[in-house]
């Protein structure tokens, strides 16, 4: 196999994943349940698809590693501004603990995903079966979420254990994502503006979902100027060289999941990608970063 169609195949199951395991932050039952605790409701609906409440968020996604503090919720989620992040865990952990809300989130995700896809969707069983081969082996050194993941275990029911375990590789890829970028001498307000331009959107205006200030996103602007990586609100081809490689990098850090699964990759997309088309239709992920930038715009 060439290193390119390497990486184009753990790109491939990267987005395959995606909707379908992190469908749980945009999930009605989530807020409904979480707004039970006591948190906000969902702050608004974007193209069908209703936004978590930033506290519900930071401390749902994090419960998964215990009771930890915003400063640990920050350091893990990695993309974030701490000066939002640690405040709003201080705020959700007055209102419930970690166990408590992470059995919310469990209820939630797979509660979504049985009114979409229904009880059993096709190749349900065969998606377990390949998800769990995926997973065999996977060490959780240097990967906080993956590792908190792990701690949870299985829900125990068919379609909840496929939620898991996809929502595992896509922490597992996300742990390796983050060491990447920081090893790369980059900082989260640089990738996050990095990213934009990988995306094709416009600088400064996905990254403000993150919580940075406008203050934040000059400064960082300045330094990747300065670095030669970008100019004129464009990518340099230093630049774009540079983010192509954390990407690189990424994917080589995904070389267990991709031997895992072998000549396997191909049948376990095409069983999730019409998933995820039908999560996608029915509000319950969002259509693309555009949705997100047009509102932090």
């Amino acid at each position: 196999m060439t290193d390119q169609t390497f990486h184009d195949r753990c790109r491939a199951l990267a987005g395959a994943l995606e909707p379908v395991a992190a469908q749980v932050y945009f999930a009605p039952e989530c807020h409904e349940a979480y707004a039970k605790l006591g948190f906000g409701a969902s702050p608004i609906t974007i193209s069908g698809t209703a936004m978590p409440d930033g506290p519900a968020y930071f401390c749902s996604r994090g419960s998964v590693m215990g009771q930890v503090a915003g400063e640990v919720v920050a350091a893990a989620f990695a993309v974030f501004n701490p000066e939002v992040v640690v405040p709003a865990v201080r705020h959700g952990w007055s209102l419930t603990d970690a166990a408590t809300i992470c059995a919310a989130r469990t209820d939630g995700a797979r509660a979504q995903l049985t009114r979409i896809l229904g009880p059993e969707p096709e190749g349900l069983d065969r998606a377990l079966e390949l998800l769990r081969q995926a997973n065999e082996g996977l060490r959780p050194e240097g990967r906080p979420l993956f590792a908190g993941l792990l701690s949870c275990g299985l829900p125990g029911d068919r379609l909840g254990d496929v939620w898991r375990l996809a929502d595992r590789l896509r922490e597992y890829r996300g742990d390796g994502h983050t060491a990447a970028w920081t090893t790369a001498g980059l900082d989260a307000v640089e990738i996050g503006l990095l990213t934009e331009l990988f995306w094709g959107l416009a600088l400064r205006t996905y990254v403000r979902t993150r919580g940075w200030s406008d203050e934040d996103l000059a400064a960082a602007e300045q330094r990747l100027e300065d670095r030669g990586w970008i100019s004129g609100g464009s990518f340099t081809d230093e630049g774009r060289r540079q983010r192509e490689e954390i990407e690189w990098v990424t994917d080589r850090s995904y070389r267990a999941v991709m031997e895992a699964l072998g000549d396997d990759l191909d049948e376990l997309v095409g069983i999730l990608l019409p998933w995820g088309k039908a999560i996608r239709q029915e509000g319950g992920y969002p259509a693309g970063p555009q949705d997100l930038a047009r509102r932090a715009g």
